[in-house]
């Protein structure tokens, strides 16, 4: 879909050309790299319609006999003068899809301004990445229109222009975003799938199929062997179910003698709330609970793709529904998770820590991993606290924990550190069993980790909670409503920058 091209923009006869500019400190027009674009800039200029700011578009039809460009159209977009940086990029290659989709544009080639003092292949990276989330549609459920009007089209190539110079460079950066951002569309369509289509059977399948095609070793763990391993957390919560609960296990090995790295993502794919059943309004979103083993799936894709050659990844993802029946777990029940501590399930709908548990322990102890992060959708009290911008990180270890910010800001998935301390154990006590599974409204996503945090030992461990940005995230011109398809990117970031 994305090609790096040195062909020259004077010969690209498709739908739109699109240069981007930066908006002058002082009052003068923006500088575009063409003359002949230049002219247009600068007499748009004069009128007021082009600054260059940040997300500014001007659309040009131009004259072919006149203005020495065979495009059908001419794109003009704003960088903006602050300081530039990855997500600036992303965003104008957001802001460049969604303009495409609303004129029908099939064509595009893009000239990256390497005239800018930032590095050619992370602009193309970061381009790539923009264009290819902010084009993102789910329609596979929408009857097409028949006629040409209101008929949806997708955008079947788009040319990156760079210097003979750049070339390399640009590719490897090309290469690069789409592997993140196909990771984010993948974890979209899977959130976007309804729950009857999108089942613990689903994630079994998919992981599967990306273990064939990207020589992963995987495996499934199912119910008969949960209960041989007194797995729970994962049986309680899906005994209320028609549908057996899955543990998914993919791996990629290096064959060499290095770290391994423990990824554990929630595939709740639909939680009810079971007899503490959730409010009627907005259940439909409860589809979307499996979001967090949605984005290790799709990272574990893009990671048997790369192939990096410093870390073993292993995968793990509990799947299951949290259903309310005569079968479910009962408010006041009493679980044994994996390695034999109680639980307390005071709440069924705190459920999301009981399948992670199961998950943590059984990963920490069979594969003994040098480090662990876990993703998943587990706390409202995240959106309280954090609102629908950041995602919350929890984490007993300094160093893993700056890396995954690192790799969360790198990323455009940005994250805030939360404190977790001994005192808030406290909240878990249970007079009847080793833990309760909710320690009180207050500081909940805290005591939810916590109670993670017991399930991992001394492994350096990092728990993202993604309630609050797995959908309804900040809007941004390559995130769309719905499912955001947030930290696969972050995951295969922290990936390839591991030490």
């Amino acid at each position: 879909m994305i090609v790096v091209s040195n062909k020259k923009p004077s010969q690209f006869a498709g739908d739109i050309l699109v240069y981007l500019v930066r908006q002058s400190e002082k009052k003068r027009p923006p500088v575009c790299s063409d003359k002949l674009v230049q002219e247009r800039i600068d007499h748009a200029f004069e009128l007021g319609d082009c600054r260059g700011k940040k997300e500014e578009c001007l659309l040009i039809y131009p004259q072919r006999v006149f203005d020495g460009v065979r495009a059908k159209r001419l794109l003009i977009v704003g960088l903006g003068k602050d300081e530039l940086n990855r997500e600036l990029f992303r965003r104008a290659g957001g802001v460049i899809a969604q303009k495409a989709l609303a004129l029908k544009a099939e064509k595009l080639f893009l000239v990256v301004p390497e005239e800018l003092s930032f590095p050619v292949g992370e602009m193309a990276e970061c381009l790539s990445e923009g264009l290819i989330l902010g084009s993102y549609q789910f329609k596979k459920y929408k009857k097409e229109e028949e006629e040409e009007e209101g008929k949806s089209i997708e955008i079947k190539r788009i040319g990156l222009y760079v210097s003979d110079v750049s070339l390399v460079h640009a590719r490897k950066g090309v290469k690069r975003g789409l592997a993140a951002g196909n990771a984010g569309m993948v974890v979209r369509d899977m959130a976007n799938e309804p729950g009857n289509v999108w089942t613990p059977q689903a994630f079994a399948d998919y992981g599967e199929k990306i273990a064939r095609e990207g020589e992963l070793a995987y495996r499934v763990m199912e119910s008969d062997e949960m209960r041989q391993l007194k797995m729970g957390g994962i049986l309680g919560v899906s005994q209320g179910s028609a549908l057996p609960p899955k543990l998914v296990v993919l791996e990629y090995r290096t064959g060499k003698s290095v770290p391994t790295l423990l990824l554990v993502g929630k595939g709740l794919t639909f939680d009810s709330g079971g007899l503490s059943l959730k409010p009627g309004e907005n259940m439909g979103d409860m589809k979307y609970d499996m979001c967090g083993g949605a984005a290790v799936m799709a990272a574990m894709q893009a990671i048997a793709e790369e192939k990096p050659g410093r870390v073993d990844v292993v995968a793990l993802v509990p799947a299951a529904e949290n259903m309310p029946s005569a079968t479910a777990l009962k408010p006041g029940d009493i679980i044994r998770q994996y390695g034999g501590k109680t639980v307390e399930v005071l709440n069924t709908d705190a459920e999301g820590r009981l399948i992670l548990a199961d998950a943590l322990a059984y990963g920490v102890e069979h594969y003994k991993p040098d480090a662990v992060v876990d993703v998943a959708t587990l706390t409202g009290a995240v959106i309280i606290g954090l609102g629908h911008h950041r995602t919350g990180l929890l984490a007993n270890n300094d160093e893993l924990a700056a890396n995954v910010l690192a790799a969360g800001e790198k990323a455009g998935e940005p994250l805030w550190r939360l404190p977790l301390a001994e005192e808030y154990k406290e909240q878990l006590k249970s007079k009847i069993a080793d833990l309760k599974n909710i320690g009180g409204k207050a500081g909940g996503t805290i005591t939810a980790a916590a109670f993670l945090q017991e399930f991992v030992g001394n492994t350096p461990w990092a728990h993202l909670d993604i309630a609050g940005t797995a959908w309804d995230y900040t809007e941004k011109s390559y995130i769309p409503k719905g499912p955001s398809g947030i930290a696969a990117r972050t995951l295969i970031e922290l990936v390839r920058s591991w030490r």
